[in-house]
Formats: structure tokens, sequence, C-alpha cells
């Protein structure tokens, strides 16, 4: 059997799958992506190159769809360049968010195409108006919102199957989709990604954080406001000053991810800090950017409150990774978040209210033993939910109908009626642009 994964970030969401698959016999792997793939044994990788073109002549509604179509191109080259080398797939994974999955179907015509559902861009319940501080574009922003979807929908038109990491996800997608749309969460390695009482996490003046210091741990791939940085940050002085030990660890780049740049010449890590800084005692708080797994899963194994708010938008692998860790989690009530979080395993507070929030993670800090039984069901939720290796990855499996042998069972190609719409995930602003989630 034969199988190819196209992902301008391969491995990305399928990273445990293609290491599980390469332990199994009988199964040969193939993978398309852009100069920030990366290999994974046991895979072929071709990586295509970035490509140039001034789209400045492109009607401003259709520029993300020519970067995807150019990116299309040369993904059609690499097709090529298998097919001709003889790698010809029985089933081709792939994320549309960029526009790769355009031209599978002219090259591998009766291979089976299963497209990755992350996220369908709408005007309504999702991240766009959500937020007042930062206010969509109107009605030319709407449209452009809109075109987002194309590829996605293109793909969805020509697949077997869709896959979506949670139920709130799925539901983004219009109403005549979902039928085709499994979920299926990539999962978590819960046997890795768990509590250690001896854990311990240096600062970079010297100290050491244990499990016994009040520790406040946020996490996002990008410090933006999409994540809830600002929000997060506008609680900090009260916070701080009613625990005066407190211990802040904000983990996360200054680039921006998802939503709207900053002003130029800045980062939303400085603009917000700015804001505050004059009331927060600085050398309790901790940027310590982008962070290896193992230091970052020491910084979730020594918090005492770890806060996650984000938009109605992909929920990140980070807040199941804080669950998996036994965490405390103190985290938005949105509705991504409380598909996961329902009150029993974590508290949820309103977005915007940072009064509110403070005040939950002082209580989560001042009165720790008490909250342990929130600690205990998070992890619990975690490994009944998200376990990788005993949930996730036989659920995957039964799906592409891959038995342990390797061999897949045939099936017919379903196609949709024209006209009906779908969509996808992908930040695009140029050429090299990426997206992973935190």
């Amino acid at each position: 059997m034969k199988i190819l994964f196209v992902h301008t970030n391969f491995p990305a969401q399928y990273r445990h799958l293609a290491n599980r698959l390469a332990r199994q016999p009988g199964i040969q792997m193939a993978a398309i992506g852009s100069v920030t793939a990366r290999p994974v044994e046991g895979v072929k990788l071709v990586r295509y190159p970035g490509f140039d073109g001034d789209v400045s002549l492109t009607h401003p509604f259709a520029r993300r769809f020519d970067l995807e179509c150019r990116r299309a191109e040369q993904v059609l080259y690499a097709l090529s360049s298998l097919n001709a080398g003889g790698f010809v797939p029985d089933m081709i994974m792939g994320h549309p968010g960029w526009g790769e999955c355009l031209p599978v179907r002219t090259i591998f015509p009766k291979a089976k195409l299963f497209v990755y559902c992350e996220f369908y861009y709408g005007v309504e319940g999702r991240d766009v108006g959500f937020d007042a501080e930062f206010p969509s574009t109107g009605v030319d922003g709407h449209v452009g919102l809109h075109l987002k979807n194309a590829t996605t929908l293109l793909a969805l038109a020509d697949c077997d199957r869709g896959i979506s990491p949670t139920q709130w996800q799925k539901s983004t997608y219009p109403e005549a989709f979902r039928e085709r749309i499994d979920v299926v969460h990539e999962g978590v390695d819960v046997d890795v990604v768990k509590p250690r009482p001896d854990a311990v996490f240096p600062l970079r003046n010297g100290r050491r954080l244990t499990r016994a210091d009040e520790v406040v741990t946020f996490v996002a791939r990008n410090l933006e406001p999409l994540r809830g940085y600002h929000v997060f940050m506008r609680a900090l002085p009260r916070i701080l000053a009613a625990r005066p030990n407190a211990q802040v660890l904000i983990i996360g780049g200054d680039g921006t991810s998802y939503g709207a740049s900053p002003p130029a010449g800045t980062t939303w890590r400085e603009r917000f800090l700015a804001e505050v800084a004059g009331r927060l005692d600085m050398r309790r708080v901790h940027f310590t950017g982008p962070l290896p797994y193992e230091q970052y899963l020491a910084a979730l194994r020594v918090s005492t409150a770890h806060v996650y708010l984000t938009y109605p938008f992909v929920l990140s692998w980070s807040l199941i990774e804080a669950m998996s860790a036994g965490c405390l989690i103190v985290g938005s009530d949105t509705a991504p978040v409380r598909e996961v979080i329902d009150g029993s395993n974590g508290m949820l507070v309103p977005f915007f209210d940072t009064a509110q929030l403070a005040e939950r993670v002082i209580d989560a800090l001042a009165n720790r033993a008490h909250h342990e039984g929130l600690r205990r069901r998070a992890r619990e939720t975690a490994v009944e939910r998200f376990d990788l290796e005993r949930r996730c990855l036989p659920e995957m499996l039964r799906l592409l109908e891959i038995p342990a042998g390797g061999a897949s069972v045939a099936g017919p190609r379903v196609f949709l009626p024209r006209g009906e719409r779908g969509g996808g995930e992908g930040r695009l602003p140029a050429a090299a642009s990426t997206l992973q989630r935190p």
C-alpha cells in the first residue's frame, strides 16, 4: 500500500500517523511539502521550492487564490515527479488550506483522498467580529474572508472523506458537507505528557521553579489577540498584586499566526506589555519565547494555574497537552474550549472579563489543594478522549481502513452535488506563510 501526504509543513498534523505507519509492514509513504517541511523516518519527502510573483495587479479578492494556485503549480510538478518515478498512491491525505490539494486528482485520479477539515471561515460565530477592539474590515473584508474557503471547497468536492479534530471545528462547515466529515483528533501521547511531581523549570536568573512554587503559565504559538494575550496581560497586575510570590511563565513567539498583524515596527507582545508594564513586577514575569518540547513540558508540570484563552477558532494542541500534564485550566468560555472543559475538569471565564480571570487565577494559587480534583479530572479527560496510542490512532486507522498488517480495504469514491460549499483553514498573507497550532 502506498500513502502520500500533502502538507506545506509536513509532518504537522500527520506526525503521529506517519510515525505509526512507518512501523507497519507493506506500507510505502511519500510526502510533499514546502521548504518548511521536515523529514520523518520511512517517508520519502519531496520539497517544492518557494515561488515569486507580483500579485499587485490581481484583484484584492483573488490575491490569496492567486498565491494558492502558484503553490498548487509547484505541487503539480512534485506529483508528476513521483508519478514518473513509479510512486502511485492508493491514498492521499492533505491539508487544503494552501491550495496544495488542487492538482492531486489530475495526477492520481484513482487514489482515495482524505482532506483535513480544520476550519471554515465565516463572519458569524467565529473569530471574525468576535473582538470589538479589532473590528472586521466591512463588506469588502467579508467577501475576501469568504473567498479564503475556495481551495478547501474544491478539495471537499474531490475528496472521499474529510477529517476534523473536534466537533466544533466540524460544525463551522456548511451543513451540506458535515455528513462526510469524521471527527478524529490527532491525539496526545499521554504516557509522555503526564504529571511529574519532581518537575523543575529553570529560569534565566538561575532560580529553579518546582511544583511547590506558585506558577502561572500562558502558552501560545505566537502572543497575539486571537489567543487572548491582551486579555491575559490586562489581568496580570491584579494577579501579581494579590499573590506576591507568584511567578509567571509566558511561552510563545513574537510573530502572528492568526488574525490581524500588529502596527508596523512593533509586536503584539510589546504593545500589550507596554500597556501594563508600569503595574507589573517584571522580576516575576518571564517571557521565555518558544521552548524546546521538554522544557515546555517542564513548564506545564510546575504550573499551578494554566491560562488558555482563544477566540472561537481552532483549538490549540497546547490545551490538551496541559490537561494531560495535570494542569489546573483557567480557560475562556468560548465554543472550542467548552467542548473539552465543562467546569468539572477546569474553570471557564468570559473571554473579555479580566477581573474574573484574575480572581480565578488568584483562587487557584491561594487554594491549591481545593482544586486538585479539577487537575485530576483534566488528566482523566485527556486520557479518555485524546490518548494517542489507545484511542486517536486506532480511530484514525479504522477510518482509513488500514488494519495492523497495512493493507487497505478498497471503497468507492463519493462526490457531492455541485453547488455545495466547504472550506478550510490557513493564513496565507505571503508565499512563505505557515500554519501550526500551538
